[in-house]
């Protein structure tokens, strides 16, 4: 058969992020992007405007010597100008490095320097980490402010330099686009770099009804900030699907509740503590939640009373999960095949859980004690969870060898249950699942039944060794402001909800409770605050 008559695909069509950006200008370019700035101030630009200012910042950028494949770092929150820097970086083949504020001067001294970024990119709310850090960051070379010109270069002054007269890097879709690093919990962050085509089917993926469902109608507000975990993927499933996106550099419920119901937003995300941070506000003002058509919820494991509560206002509760190494999608729970025979309790229980795999992603549990055995999916047995797929990582940057075994398994490093349907139960980290007696107590569901309490504002169960049983779970416990709910009166409340030997030995109230740099609770340093804590045997 000739050549001619084997038919043939536009295969020089590379997969590259800067297809993301033009397709949203080229088909959804009047659609509005909104910012509300740190300081009150409003600001309106639409699709054809971001990629217009990311031709700009590709120009700026090769001005100042960046070269393919450098690193371009951006220590800001959510706003259009961030916005602009992930398709403007790419678009001239530079790696965006976006920087967490809330790590600790040591570890953003260590991912910038290891990260060897060029050019700093910031918010002029973060001016103070800027002026500790400049002496210690030993690579960068530029500073630029996205909403000031104060101390550093305006934003906005060194993009309109240029004239916008410029063509996209071309390259393969295995180059590098983004870094980022993970918390770092234990030892120095590690890199994760994410690749063009990674990332555009991550976003592909992002796309499906089971996902996030959006569509040319829908607004949506992230909390996620864009800097952790690549805002879960949002800008550019966003670009793809030409939605409105609403950004706010103030997380206060106030604000975010005012922009949502001025805006029309339709969809939101964010971790736990935002739903709850809002749930009190609208509490102490008498006000009504807002009416989203869906709320996605990732960071950690949301707590039952939070599901109820948003589904019973009409909002689809997407439960996800995944981790930087992932990019990070991993699962989303969207509605099942029989999610109409549902009762509502029934369905709670399955949003409670985290969901479904996306295509793309694979997942397995294998036993705790020995690895090379894979358990079934029965949705009774726990196990280590891992994962591979095209947007999962292999090697972290810089790495010498691959983070996965020879059959491309990442470990997870949650402990999880996988059920019949594919829908993922996470139950604990394989670091923090307490083993007594031989047998496994799931210190995340005991955490989330004693939140469920009404004068429980934050909880945590750690495994404290035990004379007979090994470890047997404590309970550390923050109270709401003004309660004197005490150790029996949350005894009590747990006894209907866990297993009789999972209760815990010990209740004990504390003002606060640690947290890494990402919201989650750091069970190291409780570990750490409470080394001398005994049990009696």
């Amino acid at each position: 058969m000739s050549a001619a008559n084997l038919g043939a695909m536009q295969h020089d069509w590379t997969m590259r992020i800067t297809h993301v950006i033009d397709h949203a200008a080229r088909e959804s370019g009047t659609r509005e992007i909104v910012t509300r700035w740190a300081d009150g101030n409003e600001t309106r630009t639409n699709w054809a405007g971001v990629r217009t200012d990311a031709l700009k910042m590709a120009q700026a950028l090769q001005a100042l010597g960046i070269k393919k494949g450098e690193r371009v770092a951006s220590l800001a929150m959510n706003h259009s100008r961030h916005l602009v820097s992930w398709y403007g970086v790419a678009g001239m083949g530079g790696v965006l490095h976006t920087v967490n504020p809330r790590l600790f001067e040591d570890q953003l001294e260590y991912i910038v320097n290891h990260a060897e970024d060029k050019v700093m990119l910031y918010d002029a709310m973060f001016q103070p980490i800027i002026d500790k850090m400049r002496d210690r960051w030993t690579t960068v070379e530029h500073y630029i402010c996205f909403d000031s010109g104060e101390n550093s270069p305006a934003f906005e002054d060194w993009i309109g330099a240029q004239d916008g007269d410029f063509e996209w890097v071309t390259g393969e879709a295995t180059d590098p686009c983004m870094i980022c690093y993970t918390s770092g919990t234990t030892g120095n962050p590690k890199g994760v770099q994410y690749e063009h085509g990674s990332t555009l089917l991550h976003a592909v993926s992002g796309l499906q009804p089971s996902t996030f469902n959006f569509s040319a109608a829908s607004v949506m507000l992230p909390v996620v900030p864009m800097f952790h975990a690549a805002s879960w993927g949002l800008p550019y499933a966003g670009a793809m699907a030409g939605i409105k996106f609403v950004f706010s550099c103030s997380n206060e419920p106030a604000v975010l509740h005012e922009l949502m119901d001025r805006e029309g937003v339709t969809d939101s995300a964010g971790v736990p503590t935002v739903w709850l941070a809002h749930f009190q506000y609208c509490d102490a003002q008498g006000i009504d939640l807002p009416k989203l058509k869906a709320a996605t919820i990732g960071g950690s494991a949301c707590p039952r009373f939070m599901i109820e509560r948003l589904m019973k206002n009409g909002t689809r509760v997407q439960h996800a999960w995944g981790m930087t190494e992932t990019s990070p999608i991993g699962t989303v729970g969207g509605p099942t095949w029989d999610w109409d025979k549902l009762s509502f309790e029934e369905k709670v229980d399955k949003t409670a859980m985290q969901g479904r795999p996306i295509f793309g992603v694979e997942l397995r549990t294998v036993d705790l004690d020995d690895w090379t055995k894979e358990l079934p999916r029965d949705g009774k047995t726990s196990g280590a969870l891992q994962i591979r797929g095209p947007w999962i990582i292999k090697r972290y940057f810089k790495a010498e060898e691959d983070c996965v075994d020879e059959n491309g398994w990442f470990d997870t490093g949650d402990v999880g249950i996988l059920h019949p349907d594919g829908t993922l139960q996470l139950t604990d980290r394989t670091k923090d699942v307490i083993k007594s007696g031989g047998e496994w107590i799931s210190s995340v569901e005991l955490e989330n039944a004693a939140v469920g309490h009404a004068e429980v504002a934050e909880a945590a169960a750690v495994g404290m060794p035990h004379p007979k049983w090994d470890e047997r779970p404590v309970l550390f416990v923050v109270r709401n402001e003004g309660s004197n709910v005490s150790a029996d009166d949350i005894n009590e409340h747990l006894k209907p909800l866990i297993a009789k030997w999972w209760m815990p030995d010990a209740i004990e109230f504390v003002d606060d409770i640690p947290h890494t740099a990402t919201g989650k609770i750091s069970k190291k340093d409780l570990r750490d605050r409470f080394k001398d804590y005994k049990l009696e045997g």
